[in-house]
């Protein structure tokens, strides 16, 4: 199997799984009930919400458990009432693009054929009544890292103009930074978010579990309510095998961040040498300011779902996008806003790595690819 689809999924990495084994049979007590063993798997749980919010730079108090990033998101938005003003990049995750038409009062940011926000466009569209920017770390389908600190300055300078104008108008920073933990730091004091969302699922930790980071002066609404778990934010008895996983998980990717990064620079470099022996084959996203696992591509002329079913057949799995949308047969949001022609966004593929390469699996996965991608250009000649 040669897996190009790391920003879909990862596999649990043994760690992550040997530190949530005893939490399902062993140590399952409610960490909410009154007795000894509920004390302590409560502490070890408060414990491991500690490890994931250090990796932000943060408390465990400051953060709340979810079922995964989409929740994350939802939560995120009760920052606001409904129709307040919102922005929205134009290449965000289908959760945030739903949650900002359900506001119904938002606007969106173009980028540029990059798949990068046009900083321009977002000045002038933050204008005095907005109330809530979400744009993500990196984008799911470039992989191409948004500049989030430029953002934070512009919008520490709308608020700094309230105040001395006496306007009430709040205004909060939100990130999805699901495609960016593991890979680039996320502390939520360099970034200058608000509130930050996080996903197990994309770093070798169990799937259904992500966090919301949450700056103690914005106030959020519960959308799951009933026992007045995670501060009333999220009711429910807590998920701690997976709390435990997604904290192991985090630790090891922080752990070793510089060293995953330098060997998947070296993978995706070596594969996008590989793949440029075809010269039809174009690459997508910034040439710079990309997340090192990333290769999206585009083979103009062909089709991508057919090349998908294609490669699926030789053990070669890639995608057309982000997992969520790609079921949907549309044409991508973010291809569009990015300016890529019909007949472009039809051939385009993700191609993401991780740790389930190595430099043999890269070579045998390119030369299949080529060998695909040449077969089905010669079939419609």
């Amino acid at each position: 199997m040669f897996y190009l689809d790391h920003a879909a999924a990862t596999p649990v990495s043994a760690k992550a799984l040997s530190a949530m084994t005893p939490y399902f049979a062993e140590d399952f007590f409610n960490p909410s009930a009154p007795y000894l063993p509920s004390v302590k798997v409560r502490k070890i749980y408060e414990a491991a919400k500690n490890d994931i919010a250090h990796a932000l730079g943060g408390k465990g108090a400051d953060l709340v458990i979810t079922a995964g990033a989409t929740e994350s998101v939802n939560l995120a938005f009760t920052a606001v009432a409904a129709k307040s003003r919102v922005l929205i990049s134009a290449v965000e995750h289908p959760a945030v693009i739903a949650n900002a038409q359900k506001n119904g009062n938002f606007d969106t940011i173009k980028v540029n054929q990059h798949g990068q926000i046009i900083m321009s466009d977002l000045s002038a569209k933050l204008t005095p009544d907005t109330q809530f920017v979400s744009i993500c770390l990196a984008s799911s389908e470039f992989g191409t890292i948004q500049p989030l600190s430029d953002v934070a300055r512009l919008i520490r300078a709308e608020r700094q103009r309230r105040l001395q104008a006496g306007e009430t108008t709040p205004i909060y920073f939100h990130s999805d930074a699901s495609q960016g933990i593991g890979l680039i730091d996320i502390k939520t004091a360099r970034l200058g978010v608000d509130l930050l969302t996080i996903n197990g699922a994309k770093i070798y930790g169990p799937k259904g579990i992500g966090a919301l980071w949450i700056n103690r002066q914005v106030k959020l609404q519960p959308i799951v309510v009933g026992g007045g778990q995670e501060m009333g934010l999220r009711s429910g008895t807590e998920n701690v095998p997976a709390t435990i996983g997604f904290a192991t998980a985090m630790t090891e990717a922080e752990k070793h961040l510089s060293s995953e990064r330098k060997r998947l620079q070296k993978l995706r470099d070596l594969l996008r040498r590989e793949l440029e022996q075809n010269p039809s084959i174009q690459f997508l996203g910034h040439p710079k300011q990309q997340l090192v696992n990333f290769l999206p591509i585009c083979i103009p002329g062909l089709d991508a779902e057919r090349l998908i079913f294609k490669l699926e057949q030789r053990q070669v799995f890639v995608s057309t996008g982000a997992a969520c949308a790609a079921r949907k047969s549309a044409k991508s949001p973010a291809l569009v806003a990015a300016g890529l022609s019909d007949v472009e966004i039809a051939g385009s593929l993700r191609l993401t790595l991780g740790k389930l390469n190595d430099e043999s699996s890269i070579k045998q996965a390119a030369k299949i690819i080529l060998e695909v991608v040449a077969a089905e250009q010669e079939r419609i000649k």
